[in-house]
């Protein structure tokens, strides 16, 4: 089942707070407060975004695909999709969309599962599980790799076959999409910009996305 629900934004860009372009296999993080709203740019098309959401004033309760999905009844997220904790908090909730779709089973590459997908000697590339970790611990030194949790992959294209395999497919976005959400309550976020040569997602070639946030 597929949402295709595209809304432009009627947000002007000389009125955000905030405005940062994020190179290809960066990462960041940002907490935003209750109804704040990042709009993440695909800047050259076609480019995969993994994202973190965790409940900033209780940082254990982290998105949850699961609830997510139940609450929509769809496995991809588009405009109106409602982004829930783990304890079904909900965090934020997305307002436009010019991409129509994004994954939300596909997970972020690592070291271990590339090296599993493409060849062992991928073992020493740059992936996202160490970019997620590596924002994390200069958050807060005390966190761990327990402390990852489920992400959502932005303008990644991961279709699910019939017989309910998972399949990484060339992307469905282009230059200048973007997807906006707004905080329903204070949103820690975590963007690795995936550095993945490996797969179609982004045509073998990462390119930067534009981070953008106004105030309420």
């Amino acid at each position: 089942m597929s949402v295709l629900n595209y809304v432009e934004s009627e947000r002007k860009l000389e009125e955000a707070i905030y405005n940062k372009k994020l190179l290809s296999g960066e990462g960041w993080l940002h907490t935003l407060e209750p109804g704040e709203v990042l709009r993440i740019v695909d800047v050259e098309g076609n480019q995969a975004a993994d994202t973190l959401f965790y409940d900033a004033d209780h940082p254990s309760d982290h998105y949850s695909a699961i609830n997510t999905i139940g609450r929509q009844r769809n496995i991809y997220l588009s405009t109106g999709s409602v982004l829930l904790t783990e304890s079904g908090k909900e965090l934020v909730k997305i307002v436009a969309d010019t991409c129509g779709r994004h994954d939300t089973l596909g997970g972020a590459c690592s070291a271990q599962s590339n090296t599993v997908r493409y060849s062992h000697d991928t073992l020493p590339m740059h992936n996202c599980r160490d970019t997620f970790m590596l924002q994390m611990a200069k958050f807060d030194n005390r966190t761990t790799k327990r402390d990852l949790a489920p992400n959502v992959n932005f303008f990644m294209n991961v279709p699910v076959t019939p017989t309910g395999g998972l399949r990484f497919d060339d992307g469905v976005s282009a230059p200048g999409y973007y997807v906006e959400m707004q905080a329903i309550n204070a949103t820690t976020v975590v963007i690795s910009n995936c550095p993945q040569l490996n797969n179609p997602c982004n045509a073998y070639n990462p390119t930067p996305i534009q981070l953008i946030i106004w105030d309420k």
